[in-house]
Parts: C-alpha cells; structure tokens; sequence
C-alpha cells in the first residue's frame, strides 16, 4: 500500500481528538487562551453542555487582522520560539483554535485596545473563511457552535448535556482558583449562573468562593520550600473531609493540572488521619524554574513530569504534615453544624405523636380523678422537703471555692460523663464533647509512634502465658515478625503448630485483649504481608494495638481522669481524629447552642 501526504482538514481533526475530547477541553484552553492575553473579566456561555454552543469572552490584549489569520492556522502561536525549556503561558503548542475549528463551527472576533476597529474570522469542518471587518469591544469573543459536526462519531460518546456542563464548571472553578485576581462568569440555557467576583490577592477568599465559605475556617496554610521548589496553598484539618478527591486541587506554575504524583502524595501525607472511602481537601501550588518540569507531555497539558518527582512528592508529604501537626488537630467547624441539625424540638405535633391503642386510663379525655396526684399516699413523699423561702442564708462553707481555670485550656474542664462514652467538657465559649476510645486510641499510638524511633517500648511480663489457637499459616506469618512485635513491646513464641503464646505485652496498653489482638495481627499481615517485611508497617501495627488497649466505650471514668485525658490531648499532636481517621471530639460554641434556642 502506498505511502500518502494527509490532507490539511484530516491533520487537524486527527489532532483535535488528541486536544478536544469534550467540550470541557474546548472551554479549557479557550480560557487558557483568554488568561494568557490578560484579561482580568473573562465570561462562559454554554448551551447543551456545550455541544450546541460553547462562547468564551474576555477583555484581554485582543488581535488585529493578521493575527487572526494565523491564530487559525496550526503551530502558531505567540507564547514560545525556539525552546520547551522556558514556558511561562498556559498554551503554548498552537494546535487549540484549529483542532476546534476542524471539527466545529468557529468564530472569532477581536479588537486589539488601540484599534479603531475589530475582525472577524470564521472556520467551519476545518475550512477557513475571509477575514472580515467587525464591530467589536476591545478583547476577544470566541464562539464554538455545533461541536463535532464534523467528525458525528465522536459525538456518540459524550455524556449528557448535564454532565457535560458540569465538567465545564469544574473547569472554570480550577481555573478561578488558579488566578483569584480575574472575574469568572459562567452563565447559559442550561445551568443557572455562577459568578466568582475578583478577590486580588487574597486567594483564600478565592477559594472560599470555590469550595464553600467552611474551608476558610477549616484550612491550615502551607508555605515550604525545599531546594528550588516552593509550595504554597492550604490543606483542611483531618476531620474537614469528602467523599471523593474532587475538591483536591493541585497547580504547577500557575496551571491546573491532575497529577498522579501530586495526588498520591496528599494520600500520603494524610494517612492515618481520614477515614477509610473519605477525601481529603486541598489546594496546592508549586512554584519552580520552568525547566524543572515537563508540560508537554499530553496534548491536554494536564500532566507534568518533574526533573526530581521524589523531591516534590517528600516536600508535599513534608509541609502537609508538619502543618498537621501544628494546627491540624482542631475539630472541623462542620462538626458543630452536623450535631444542630440533629437537634429536634422537644414538643411533637399531634400529627407526629405515635400512634397507639386507645384506653381510657391514657385517655386526654378521661375523667378527673383527684386522688392519682393530690391524694394522701402521693403526697407523704414530699413530707421531708422544706418549704420554698427567699431567705438567702449560706448553705455551704463561707470560703468560696476558686473558679476553676477553664479558660487556658482549649479543651475546657470536664463536667460530666455519658452514656460511659462521651465527655462533656465546658470552654469558655461553649462546651467540647469527646469520644473517650477514639480520643485515648489516638494518644496511645502517638505514644508508641514516637518510641518507635527512639528504643524498645517497655512490656509487662504476664504471670501465665495466653495461649491463642490461629491456623499454621497465620502463626508463620507471625513468628516471621516476632522480632518486629518484640520492638512494639508484644513478646510472642510458637506454641506447637496452630498456636501461638503471648509472653509480653506492651506497658502502656495496661490490660489487653490478647486473643483479639493476635487474630487481628495475622490478619493484616496475611493482606499486606510483602517481601519488605513487617518493618515499614510498624506504624500500622502500633494503631492496631492502640486500639486494642486504649480505654474502652463503657468504662466510667473519675472527673481527674477525664481531665488528665484533655489536657493530654491538647499536647498531642493529631489528637483531633483517631486512627481511623473519626473525629475524636466535637466543639460546640456558646452562640450555637443559644441559636438552639431560639436566643439569637
């Protein structure tokens, strides 16, 4: 078979399946675009998702009459020259404005500031019309309609109009993030408008705008730098967290990209302190020399390669950490609201009132019968009660008991214990309720973490060894390992050949579930049991055994306790969610519970 020269028409739509895959990819760099020319007022209208009609307006540095002609044209571009080593734009490859316009009905319009008038130029299937005179405001309006007219097959696998307009709004909020200084408008026939006013440099307020006016209460700031490479952004507290990585969002120089590298470092940074299926939610910038990263690996550029990826991933890891630990230990301020609206009025109406049998003793209807209340049986139980009086005469010593200092401590004095789970403590502007298991779980394996790098934890030798009957296979995995376990303070030894005889067990854990312990261990070895060995995992072991020796829900504890655990948790780092990533307390400010109450 012969060997062809594709025609112009053919390149660029071949292109446009590498550049345009939906209409959110149009929108995207027809932004990018608009960025790059420096608007500050950029304006989205899209209809059916984008597909019928996707007009991008701005008022940026705009073209004249040459400029259009090539902007049109494919690898013409004004952003680089000679090298990839330097970029500093958004675009850079030239290939967006004619990928769109081979597989789309595309239209641009622009005035450059000190013209007296715009142009007009107009592509359709990939065929280039005139350029034309045309009343215009100084900027550019780019107006893509009937997206894939072209090529009809591509059609065929785009979502529906809904799904489509949404990913067009997570582009524009990415890129709103990204460039807080710039007004966003994104309106249309098929979505209500959104709007995300011009912040300058205040980005959080950006980001409040973005991810919810509660981030900005539940975000802690990062500002690290590790040899040429800066990170700025904010990460939300352990316990401020979703249901999937959407409201993760990570940018390298300025632009928004979804790296796998960056994403699995934020995992990273938080492991141990979100749930199981939840999310974190952050908002990282890297700033580094442009020949340090690679932005031309996709056609999308939404992929980077780093010069040094282990650097970058150790400087995330790093930062988000130590923020962590310096601030991260707070509760989520959507605690308290959760706990509101679980709150329900004490009356019923009739008509939520449980339906039961009628009787005439329960009856709102019954006769009045003086002797259930007001008879002499009733009444002897009141007999020894004295007589209400509004004599004030000290009941107590005259020397008055000093206030106890609730207001140096962030967790407050506890005042009560309920349902032998739950610690109520008082603050000073409201009150802290804490989960006494997860609370302690957390302070027992920050303690075992900690002498983990440091020496062997001390053990309590057992007067009689127990004796826990597992399979053959989970007694070698064990055994395996026992050396690791003996530095965790756990002594174990074989005890024939399903069998296994704990000696020792760690000092602080007190009294321990042994049984459960060990089942529990063989378990998680048997998952993730690998040729690395127990040792880069002791930190996993350590959570396994707090959680088997920290105080359990049930146990009744004296007010000098409760408060020795408060007062411990204030000191210890990451002490606001257990191992598992739950909260281990809830704040409830003073006007919270007054607005329960209708006082405010």
């Amino acid at each position: 078979m012969a060997i062809r020269q594709l025609s112009e028409t053919l390149i660029n739509q071949i292109a446009a399946g590498e550049v345009i895959e939906r209409p959110a990819s149009a929108a995207k760099e027809l932004i990018e675009n608009a960025l790059d020319a420096g608007a500050t007022r950029i304006e989205i209208a899209t209809s059916g998702g984008g597909k019928a009609l996707l007009r991008v307006s701005d008022n940026g540095s705009g073209m004249d009459a040459a400029d259009l002609e090539l902007a049109v044209r494919r690898h013409c571009t004004s952003k680089i020259s000679e090298t990839l080593e330097d970029i500093r734009t958004l675009g850079f490859r030239g290939e967006a404005l004619p990928s769109i316009g081979s597989v789309a009905r595309l239209s641009i319009a622009s005035r450059r500031r000190d013209s007296a008038g715009g142009h007009e130029i107009a592509v359709a299937g990939g065929k280039i019309a005139h350029l034309r005179p045309a009343a215009a405001n100084p900027g550019t309006i780019v107006e893509v309609r009937d997206l894939f007219f072209a090529t009809p097959a591509r059609l065929k696998f785009l979502k529906t109009e809904k799904a489509e307009a949404g990913a067009i709004t997570e582009i524009v909020k990415r890129m709103a993030i990204a460039f807080p200084a710039v007004r966003f408008v994104l309106s249309g026939s098929d979505r209500t408008t959104l709007e995300f006013p011009a912040t300058g440099d205040d980005h959080l307020a950006r980001m409040a705008q973005v991810l919810g006016k509660e981030f900005r209460d539940n975000a802690i700031a990062l500002d690290a730098v590790r040899e040429e490479i800066a990170l700025t952004g904010f990460a939300g507290v352990p316990t401020f967290n979703r249901g999937n990585s959407a409201h993760q969002y990570a940018f390298v120089n300025g632009r928004p990209v979804q790296d796998k590298l960056i994403l699995s470092a934020i995992r990273g940074a938080y492991a141990e302190t979100i749930p199981s299926g939840r999310h974190p939610v952050a908002v990282l910038s890297i700033t580094l020399d442009p020949a340090l990263v690679d932005v031309n690996v996709h056609p999308a550029k939404s992929d980077v390669r780093f010069r040094d990826p282990g650097l970058v991933r150790g400087l995330i890891v790093g930062a988000i950490r130590e923020a962590l630990a310096r601030d991260g230990s707070r509760a989520a301020t959507t605690g308290a609201s959760d706990m509101l609206r679980s709150f329900r009025p004490g009356f019923q109406p009739n008509s939520q009132r449980p339906q039961t049998a009628w009787s005439a003793e329960t009856s709102p209807s019954r006769p009045y019968q003086p002797t259930t209340g007001f008879g002499e049986r009733p009444q002897a139980s009141f007999d020894g009660l004295s007589m209400p009086t509004a004599r004030a005469e000290p009941q107590f010593s005259p020397q008055p008991a000093a206030p106890e200092p609730i207001a140096r401590y962030p967790l407050g004095a506890a005042r009560a214990q309920i349902h032998a789970n739950y610690i109520v403590a008082q603050t000073e502007d409201g009150l802290v309720i804490v989960d006494q298991h997860a609370a302690h779980e957390r302070l027992v394996f920050e303690a075992m973490r900690k002498a983990l790098h440091s020496k062997r934890l001390a053990s309590q030798v057992l007067l009689i060894p127990e004796i826990i009957d597992i399979p053959e296979e989970d007694c070698d995995r064990l055994m395996q390992h026992a050396a690791e376990l003996s530095e965790l303070g756990l002594a174990i030894e074989r005890f024939g050949p399903g069998a296994i005889a704990v000696r020792e067990t760690p000092a602080m854990l007190g009294e321990v579930d042994a049984h459960g312990l060990i089942r529990q261990l063989a378990d998680e070895i048997a998952e993730w049991d690998t040729a690395s060995g127990l040792s880069a995992k002791l930190e996993y072991v350590a959570a396994t055994m707090a959680c088997h020796g920290s105080v359990r829900s049930g146990r009744r504890l004296r007010p000098e306790e409760m408060n020795a655990l408060l007062r411990e948790m204030e000191v210890t780092p990451g002490s606001g969610q257990c191992n598992h990533g739950r909260p281990t307390y809830i704040e409830l400010k003073l006007s919270d519970i007054e607005r329960l109450f209708g006082r405010s």
